[in-house]
């Protein structure tokens, strides 16, 4: 495969890798960070992407191909800007692009795109998910076939704002000494549209069964969920933000709770830590994003992968990169 740690694509900035195996092939599926000069914010507003790219490789080859634009905002009528870090899912013959994106006004959603084809072109719902908000979906197919999304980013992902149960423009994060902010997941439909079901928190616990702490910035969830299945234990894995770690959390169902385990990778050069794990071929990898390409400028990042190693009892070996 393509050479570890280097950035998979030069020719345009790529973040938020999402990776999956389709037809014994990595696809890819990554933000697409625009090249501009306006100020770095809180509210990421830094972030002005407009369309996705969908990226591919395999084992035989050290050839990564860029399918083209697959999807673009202009072509979505629900949105009016910034289409974030998106996943997909293959369910019976189709693919589904999952993406956030603001609204007409402004509040972040999440839609779904349908292709016949892993690398699109996909074409979008005319709407959003109701019920949807946040930003980050993750699909995660378990072995009975269902599909399950994880969302949720604090901040500029607006996350924080619905901890009344509705959006609140001026919702906060939680004092430090009160339980942090969950995540969320839902249940998708049967036809890949819609929520079966009201979004569930997603509850991480610390090493004696409480809820992490919103003061526990070296642990709590911020942003950039992950789910995978490994022997019979479900992996939740998820970006720190404030203190830039890739980090994980282990479950016995995808709904969880999920009990923090460890680190996933150190802080890399840039301020955003979103990955996505996959096994290909009989061993695990990690795709993750920094900023060599641009020397640090936080909205032109690279993707990259390493492999990831496990433990006999479980545990994820902790990458510096």
């Amino acid at each position: 495969m393509f050479k570890e740690k280097t950035p998979l694509v030069s020719h345009i900035f790529t973040a938020d890798p999402s990776a999956h195996v389709f037809n014994d092939r990595i696809y890819i599926y990554p933000s697409h960070d625009i090249a501009h000069n306006g100020e770095d914010n809180d509210d990421g507003d830094e972030y002005q992407m407009e369309d996705y790219h969908i990226l591919s490789m395999d084992g035989d080859s050290d050839t990564i191909t860029d399918h083209g634009e697959a999807l673009h905002m202009k072509d979505v009528p629900w949105v009016s800007k910034q289409m974030w870090a998106p996943d997909a899912a293959y369910v019976d013959g189709k693919y589904y692009l999952f993406f956030p994106a603001r609204d007409k006004d402004g509040i972040f959603r999440i839609g779904v795109a349908v292709s016949d084809k892993p690398e699109g072109p996909f074409t979008p719902d005319a709407d959003c998910i109701p019920g949807s908000f946040s930003i980050d979906p993750c699909s995660f197919k378990d072995d009975d076939e269902q599909v399950y999304v994880y969302f949720g980013g604090l901040w500029g992902g607006q996350l924080e704002k619905y901890r009344t149960g509705s959006f609140d423009p001026n919702g906060t994060e939680p004092a430090k000494d009160e339980p942090a902010v969950c995540p969320k997941v839902a249940l998708m439909s049967k036809d890949m549209h819609t929520f079966a079901e009201t979004p569930r928190d997603v509850v991480i616990l610390d090493e004696n069964g409480n809820p992490l702490l919103a003061g526990d910035e070296d642990r709590r969830y911020f942003e950039g969920p992950w789910t995978f299945k490994r022997g019979d234990k479900y992996y939740f894995t998820y970006s720190t933000g404030t203190t830039h770690y890739a980090v994980y959390a282990v479950g016995d169902n995808p709904y969880g709770p999920f009990t923090y385990k460890g680190r996933i990778l150190e802080p890399v050069l840039g301020w955003t830590t979103h990955h996505s794990v996959l096994e290909y071929r009989g061993k695990w990898y990690l795709f993750y994003h920094d900023c060599e390409l641009s020397n640090g400028i936080n909205h032109r990042r690279n993707v990259k992968y390493v492999e990831l190693k496990f433990n006999e009892d479980g545990t994820i070996q902790t990458i510096t990169p």
